[in-house]
Order: C-alpha cells, then sequence, then structure tokens
C-alpha cells in the first residue's frame, strides 16, 4: 500500500509524464551522483597523494565504488523479486541522500577514510537501486517498446556520466579546487532524485517467496545455472558484464592516458572521457531504433568488432588528439550498440518472478568485470610498467576472444541480421498477409526459384530462420558458401523430406529453440506439398504434441526501374521490387491457386 507520505508527495507533483520519465529522470540523477562524487574524490587524492600516484588511485577507487555491488547484489535481486520494485528504488533514494550528507562532513575535516567509506555507501545505494531499476521496466513499458526504452535509459545514463564527469571537472577548475561545494551540489541531486522517485507509479511485488541468504555466491550461482538451460540468455548476461569490464577500464585509463600520451593535466583527462560517454549514449539510442519492437542480438558481434578495431588504433595513433577523439566516439558509439541488445534480451527472457534475480546476477558479474579492471590496470602500469597506450591494446585483444565466441553463440542471429540489411538494400519488397505471421517460431513452405529468396524471407520478419532446400540444382562456390554461413540444410533430390529422418529431427530442434523453418519446394503448387507434409506419417510423428502452424508462402519479383528519379537512381539500380504474401493453413487452396506465380 502507499504510504501517507507518497500519496502526498505525488499529489503536490502534477502528473504530466509517465512513471518510465520519472524512472528514467530517477535513474539519471543516480549515475550523474555516482560520477560526481567519485570524480570529486579521484581529484581530491590526487591533489592530496601527488600526480604519480593517479594510477593507484584509480584502481583503489574503482574497486572501492564496484565492492558493494559484489556484496550486495544477490539481496538487492531478492529485494527487488519479494518487495514493490517502486518502494525499494524509494527507499534507496533516501538512504542515498543521508549518505550525501555525511558525505559533506568527510570533505569539510578532509578525511581521506571517511570520503572512501561515503564512496562505498554511495555505492551500496546503487547496488539496491540497480536490479528493481532494470526490473521494473518491463512493468512500466509493453514487452514491443522494451529495446527503445533501454535505449533511452542507457543513453541517459551517459548522458549523467557526461555531465557528472564534466561538473567534477568544471567545479573544481572554476572553484580552485573547492570540494565542499561540489559535495553540497551532490546533495541538492540526490534530493531531486528523491522526489522524482516518489512519482514513480506503484507496483505490486512479483510474488516471490524466496529468502534472503548471506552465502550470495550460491544465490549468484543458482541463479547462473538456471540460465545455463538457455545457452543464449547466459550468454547476453556474460556479454552485458563485459561491458562494464570494458567501459570500467576506458574510463579508468583515459585519464593516465591524456597526462602520458597527449600531455594533458588530469581534470582535462576527465574532459576527454565525455566524449567517449557521449558516444556510448549515442550508440544506445542507436541500437533502440535498429532493434525497433524486438530484440535485435545480431547487432551485438558487428559492434564488438569495431570496438576492437577502436582499441587497437587508439594504442597506435595514442599521440594524435585529433585521431583519438573521433576514435573514442566511435569506441563509445558501438559500445553503445553492443550493449542496449543483451540487456533488452536479458530482461525479455527472463522469468518475470525471478527476473530481479537474474539482473541482480548479471550486476554481480558486470561489477566483478569492474573490480578485475581496476585489477588490470594495477597489473600494466605499477606490475608490467606498461603506458596506458598499451592498456588498450591489451584491452582489445580481451575484446577480439570474448566476441569470437559470442559470434559462435549469436550466429543464427548475426546472419539473420546481414541478410536483412543485404534484403533491404537489394529488393524494395511489400509484405502482404503479414497478420498470418505468428509471434512464435512456424514452418513456411515456398516453391524456390533462386537464391536470393532466402534474403527476402530474411527481411520479412524479425525472427531466427532456418532453410532447408530440396537439392536439385548445381551451385557456385560462392553461393554455396553463403548457403552454408546461413546453415542451410539440402534436401536429397532422390528422397523427398517426409522420408528424411535426419532432417525431420532438425526441423524439430530448430523449432523447439525458438528458431522459425522454411521448406523450399521446387512444385509449384505449394497446398499439394503442404498436404503431403501433413499426411507423412514420419512428418505427423516428428510433429506430435505441438501446435507450430504450417504457412504457405508466394514470392512474386518484378523488374528493376530503369528509368529512375535522379536521386533514386544510383539506389534503385540494384533494389529489385518484390512482393511477399503469406497465408494461413485454412487459406491453402485458394491462396496458392491465386497466388503462385
Amino acid at each position: 500500500m502507499r504510504s501517507f507520505l507518497t500519496k502526498n508527495v505525488s499529489a503536490f507533483f502534477i502528473r504530466r509524464f509517465s512513471s518510465f520519465t520519472y524512472l528514467n529522470f530517477t535513474q539519471f540523477l543516480v549515475a550523474l551522483i555516482d560520477n560526481v562524487y567519485k570524480f570529486l574524490l579521484v581529484y581530491f587524492l590526487i591533489h592530496i597523494q601527488g600526480i604519480e600516484s593517479t594510477h593507484k588511485i584509480m584502481a583503489f577507487t574503482g574497486a572501492t565504488f564496484v565492492l558493494p555491488f559484489l556484496l550486495f547484489s544477490a539481496t538487492s535481486g531478492t529485494l527487488a523479486d519479494r518487495f514493490s520494485k517502486r518502494n525499494v528504488i524509494v527507499f534507496a533514494k533516501l538512504f542515498e541522500f543521508m549518505v550525501m550528507l555525511c558525505g559533506l562532513v568527510c570533505f569539510y575535516y578532509k578525511s581521506l577514510y571517511g570520503c572512501y567509506a561515503i564512496l562505498f555507501l554511495l555505492a551500496t545505494t546503487s547496488a539496491i537501486f540497480g536490479p528493481s531499476k532494470y526490473g521494473i521496466l518491463p512493468e512500466l513499458v509493453s514487452t514491443d517498446k522494451i529495446s527503445k526504452a533501454n535505449g533511452v535509459m542507457t543513453s541517459f545514463t551517459f548522458l549523467a556520466i557526461i555531465l557528472g564527469t564534466f561538473l567534477a571537472s568544471f567545479i573544481l577548475d572554476y572553484t580552485n579546487r573547492n570540494y565542499i561545494l561540489g559535495s553540497l551540489i551532490c546533495c541538492g541531486i540526490s534530493f531531486a532524485g528523491l522526489l522524482s522517485s516518489f512519482c514513480i507509479e506503484y507496483t505490486p511485488p512479483s510474488g516471490s517467496e524466496k529468502r534472503f541468504n548471506l552465502l550470495f555466491l550460491n544465490e549468484i550461482y543458482s541463479t547462473l545455472k538456471s540460465a545455463s538451460q538457455d545457452p543464449s540468455l547466459l550468454m547476453a548476461m556474460l556479454g552485458s558484464s563485459f561491458f562494464l569490464f570494458l567501459g570500467a577500464f576506458v574510463q579508468l585509463n583515459i585519464i593516465p592516458f591524456a597526462m602520458q600520451s597527449l600531455h594533458l593535466t588530469d581534470i582535462q583527462g576527465g574532459y576527454l572521457f565525455l566524449i567517449t560517454a557521449l558516444g556510448i549514449g549515442t550508440g544506445s539510442l542507436i541500437a533502440g531504433k535498429i532493434s525497433g519492437h524486438t530484440v535485435e542480438l545480431g547487432i551485438v558481434p558487428l559492434a564488438g568488432a569495431v570496438v576492437v578495431v577502436c582499441c587497437y588504433l587508439l594504442d597506435l595513433f595514442s599521440n594524435h588528439i585529433y585521431v583519438v577523439v573521433p576514435l573514442l566516439i566511435t569506441l563509445g558509439m558501438f559500445g553503445g550498440m553492443y550493449q542496449i541488445p543483451l540487456d533488452s534480451f536479458i530482461q525479455v527472457s527472463s522469468p518475470s518472478k525471478s527476473r530481479g534475480e537474474f539482473v541482480a546476477a548479471t550486476n554481480f558479474l558486470s561489477f566483478f568485470g569492474v573490480l578485475c579492471a581496476s585489477g588490470l590496470v594495477f597489473l600494466v602500469t605499477e606490475v608490467l610498467g606498461f603506458h596506458a597506450d598499451k592498456g588498450f591494446t591489451i584491452i582489445g585483444s580481451l575484446t577480439l576472444g570474448v566476441i569470437s565466441i559470442m559470434t559462435f553463440q549469436y550466429f543464427d542471429y548475426l546472419t539473420r541480421f546481414i541478410g536483412t540489411i543485404l534484403s533491404r538494400l537489394h529488393f524494395r519488397t511489400t509484405l502482404v498477409g503479414i497478420k498470418n505471421i505468428p509471434e512464435g517460431p512456424a514452418i513456411y513452405v515456398c516453391y524456390h526459384q533462386a537464391w536470393n529468396e532466402t534474403l527476402i524471407l530474411l527481411g520479412s520478419q524479425r525472427r531466427r530462420m532456418r532453410f532447408f532446400i530440396e537439392d536439385e540444382k548445381d551451385h557456385t562456390k560462392w553461393l554455396k558458401r553463403l548457403y552454408l554461413m546461413l546453415r542451410v540444410v539440402f534436401i536429397p533430390a532422390p528422397e523427398p523430406l517426409q522420408n528424411n529422418e535426419v532432417c525431420l529431427n532438425t526441423i524439430m530442434n530448430t523449432l523447439r529453440s525458438g528458431i522459425s523453418v522454411c521448406i523450399f519446394v521446387n512444385n509449384v503448387d505449394i497446398a499439394q506439398e503442404i498436404e503431403k507434409l501433413k499426411h507423412s506419417y514420419s512428418f505427423r510423428e516428428v510433429l506430435q504434441g505441438t501446435e507450430y502452424p504450417i504457412i504457405p508462402v508466394v514470392i512474386e519479383k518484378g523488374e528493376k526501374n530503369k528509368k529512375p528519379r535522379f536521386f533514386k537512381r544510383v539506389l534503385n539500380r540494384f533494389r529489385v521490387p518484390a512482393e511477399i504474401y503469406f497465408g494461413t493453413e485454412e487459406q491453402n487452396n485458394h491462396f496458392c491457386t491465386s497466388a503462385a506465380p
């Protein structure tokens, strides 16, 4: 139930905005205050202990900030599942405001240990806030808007990082290192976030009765074991965690890099990180836009590959600021494009009753990665004695290994995404009967004329698809390689599909994996082919007890426009008009008779 205070505060504010807007503003202020205070502390320690201790300070502050996420992630996940996520958010913001008041006292007395303790407590509030922030999102927005909402939230998060880094640098620059004023500003930001949190719509508990367990590592292990039943979900959690490891390393390494390679001051190095954060925010919006109403995991391997290249080039051109700046923007942009699909997939694919636990486990892995980033910075600079620019080559090599693994896991998503792009470049496609495309996997039966029909079908929908083609034609080497990439299964010509037990079992396993199946046949009469499949004992035996619909498909391709308008001339020269007709099982005879070419 809403408390008396909640009702009065909500009545005070005119609810002109959605709960998602208030949530986004609240998390924006959380990220803002985290970065303002953290950088105030970094500059404070550098000022006292000297520039030569920069690497050590960055590593220790990073480790202090990440420790609460490791200790309390499982507990905060249980909190999010047992209680109203909105109430947990309000509690976290109230706790944060009290911590910031204590932080003001520590800066006043110049207490180094006190400032470290405040950083620890501030991170604790963020650890409590995290699972509820991500877990409440599917409760506030519809499923088809999850990717876009994540893109907006992530872009605002990195906008907060930009402003937080800028504010910390600007305040100290403008006031000749007045840390008390900076701490006062932190208190004001925290109070504004507290007011905003009261305006988030109340959401009921998810119904979980799981008890708190002090042995949090067991909780994390149990959640990861549950996630392992869906390899794509587990990979998304690991991949999302790696992004925070990568981002933390870049943030910790950027100030020493700016001082050593570009000969800037520590505060100017803080400004340099703004560029990367700006790129991440932009990339997050782009990823949300590309994903549209679904989760587009095919972006992840491509974006990761660009991140690897940028890391190597930062080392190669480390002394050229005019090259470093666009590289940092590009690194951030494709980093954001890498991250958004993974977070969206975790939120959509994790069970609703234990979503907080899955988010908490991801947070634990993420901030363990941040701790490892602090250790890596210390290892590279203090133990191995490398300059900061070499750190980018090391992190680039680690990213290359991770992206290689993710490419293998998400290969179906990647090929579908590439196929969609190629389809839209080569065809001007019109979809007829799109309402007949089910939400889940289905069996599509289509008359096979040319290889590019695979691209047309891939571009017609968001779900992954695997192709089964009657092998009666000789194909060129490049076409065979394309079919290999698309994991096309060729059905031997002498043996029909309904008698091929290997192909039938592959079809069943494909459908159970949530991937649609397209069967290309060489018979123009699709209805006849569908009837053969439906009346085949082997086919019915494999699909027994399932409800996968069989959808007839007809593709009609026109001719290129030989006299296009001037501004479309180049593009239309390579684009062919195409229409795809999707029918239903009930419409088989009429549909295929009237639409077949």
